[in-house]
């Protein structure tokens, strides 16, 4: 006769378990202990946990985010888990596949074969020495290709592995948009490595749900960033990996999905890294005396709502070598006062002023992008402008012209002068702004032949304040691949030494660089900005002079370029467009 659930206490318990509230700590355990970056060995103490909880909670359970999770069977779950090995489905789906005339799925394989395959196609000898370092690599900082499953290894590349260094990996925080957490997790020591994944939940329903579904799972931790009001998505991609040695610092374009990380083969992304080497016993960086990244990322961190003792143990490390590059952020909110300066695009301004990097001089743009919004003359002139060293208030000024405080006639000619400007800036945009994104038959060609991940909408395109002519096909340099990224490639025209880049999670679009406007109440400007974003300035600094806008030679040696340059014209060749196919 078949036993009832009700009957079978190791489900009973597992549900009890399931269901407590992961802050206060369930049967058999304390509170859950303070967690830091301070680590210097894999010995530290451990929260205690009794054998029978212990039986029970080897068994991962699922995760789905972004999907609707409230009113599960609960007893059918748990009955589930208990019944197979552990195992936790990819929280968002792989791009959509095709078929080829043999009728072979094309594109996309599982997270488990795609891992197969890859440890197949890349001997040991071949591997970067980034995997099998104990100390710290990077520590000047890079920028690497993630790797792609059938394309040669040259060195400018890099796998997931190998920025995870899993062997010494004390604590890993790790921010994303899109997860596969069964395939995540198998490249990490989960017993001896605690884990806080950063996600999006827009509502306490959905974060209790999320952390029910996580509490049984060992040493792993959420951290939910507030997105009330207009916030619309946590875009932002980041990792801080804990070592005996260092902390690495990674900002990739990547989501911690397979196919993003090239197991698929068929779609790329790039990563900024940084080593900073941890300080003797006993010392700290003083706050005052931290670099302009690390004060930018701490300031990010505590936004987001990270636990205290993990931003405090920041300051064990030496971030001398940051000095040179800029940590940047899209908070999600609105930010008024003095805040509006420090992220968001008018933050972008603000970096590259500290970096030296400001000019009133002609610029060329190129951005490589997986999306694109709905794109006007008023948005690129706020980018361009940033990319100078503006803080935003050249084109919030040119929006809110001062006409309470002058005489009419002096504000009317105020007005005139600004859009003189504004005409004059908006016909250099057109020639010397380009944004790479794929057309359709770009797309459809590659080898993946479709792509859920980049994103246009074809009422945006057919407004006729899109500036059309600044599209450029995005092909990648690796045949079939198409891209993730998101690459802001800025050349001075007149001193290249005021060259830079931007890698990060920021695509080309509002939502993802905000606005300023004016406060009804106050007067004074303030910003509004729809999604969380980060990303890293680094510049170029070579002597290199060129006349040739298609010319990337500044880069070299400093971000690996991924498109072909120059990208061509669309002409009468349309976007790729996901939702109309």
């Amino acid at each position: 006769m078949a036993s009832s659930d009700d009957d079978d206490e190791d489900l009973k318990r597992a549900i009890a378990l399931s269901l407590q509230d992961p802050t206060t700590g369930g049967a058999g355990e304390t509170a859950r202990e303070a967690i830091s970056l301070d680590s210097d060995s894999e010995t530290e103490t451990r929260p205690t946990r009794t054998a029978s909880r212990a039986d029970v909670i080897k068994e991962c359970p699922d995760i789905r985010a972004g999907l609707d999770l409230s009113g599960l069977d609960r007893k059918r779950m748990e009955q589930e888990r208990l019944g197979r090995k552990r195992k936790a489905p990819s929280i968002s789906p792989p791009p959509p596949r095709r078929t080829g005339a043999s009728g072979r799925l094309i594109g996309s394989v599982s997270a488990r074969e795609a891992t197969a395959t890859a440890h197949q196609a890349a001997p040991a000898s071949r591997a970067s020495s980034a995997s099998n370092g104990k100390g710290p690599v990077f520590l000047a900082g890079t920028v690497k290709k993630t790797w792609a499953f059938g394309h040669e290894r040259k060195g400018d590349d890099i796998k997931l592995e190998e920025v995870l260094q899993k062997d010494e990996l004390n604590l890993a925080v790790l921010s994303s948009f899109q997860w596969d957490i069964d395939w995540l997790l198998a490249k990490i020591n989960t017993r001896s490595t605690h884990i806080t994944l950063v996600m999006q939940a827009k509502d306490q329903a959905t974060q209790q749900q999320y952390r029910r579904e996580t509490a049984a799972m060992l040493n792993l931790r959420l951290c939910f960033p507030p997105m009330e009001g207009q916030i619309s998505c946590m875009h932002s991609k980041l990792m801080l990996l804990s070592h005996p040695h260092h902390l690495r610092v990674a900002v990739p374009t990547a989501n911690l999905v397979s196919y993003d990380w090239g197991e698929t083969g068929i779609m790329e992304n790039m990563v900024f890294i940084v080593d900073m080497p941890r300080l003797p016993k006993g010392q700290c960086t003083k706050a005052e005396d931290m670099t302009f990244f690390g004060k930018e990322l701490i300031y990010f961190l505590e936004a987001m709502g990270l636990e205290q003792s993990i931003i405090d143990s920041m300051y064990s490390f030496d971030f001398t070598l940051t000095k040179d590059v800029a940590f940047v952020h899209n908070i999600g909110g609105t930010h008024s006062g003095d805040l509006w300066q420090r992220t968001g695009y008018c933050g972008l301004g603000r970096a590259v002023q500290e970096l030296g990097l400001a000019t009133d001089k002609p610029l060329h743009i190129g951005f490589v992008t997986s999306s694109v919004g709905s794109l006007n003359d008023d948005f690129l002139a706020m980018l361009y402008l940033a990319a100078q060293g503006d803080d935003g208030l050249t084109e919030y000024s040119w929006r809110n012209p001062p006409v309470t405080s002058r005489k009419k006639k002096t504000a009317h000619e105020d007005i005139q002068a600004n859009d003189s400007v504004r005409e004059r800036l908006r016909s250099r945009l057109r020639q010397d702004f380009q944004v790479y994104y794929p057309t359709h038959d770009t797309v459809k060609n590659s080898t993946a032949g479709s792509a859920g991940t980049i994103c246009f909408q074809s009422k945006w395109y057919k407004s006729p304040s899109f500036p059309r002519e600044i599209l450029r096909d995005c092909k990648s340099v690796r045949p079939g691949m198409l891209m993730h990224n998101k690459l802001l490639l800025v050349r001075s025209e007149d001193d290249p030494s005021k060259s830079w880049a931007y890698i990060g999670s920021a695509n080309c679009s509002e939502s993802a660089w905000g606005k300023l406007f004016k406060d009804r109440a106050t007067k004074e400007p303030k910003l509004n900005c729809r999604n969380w974003e980060c990303g890293v300035v680094l510049p170029a600094r070579l002597s290199v002079s060129s006349s040739d806008h298609g010319d990337l030679k500044e880069f070299e040696g400093i971000v690996p370029v991924p498109m072909q340059v120059p990208g061509d014209a669309y002409g009468d060749k349309k976007p790729w467009y996901f939702t109309e196919q």
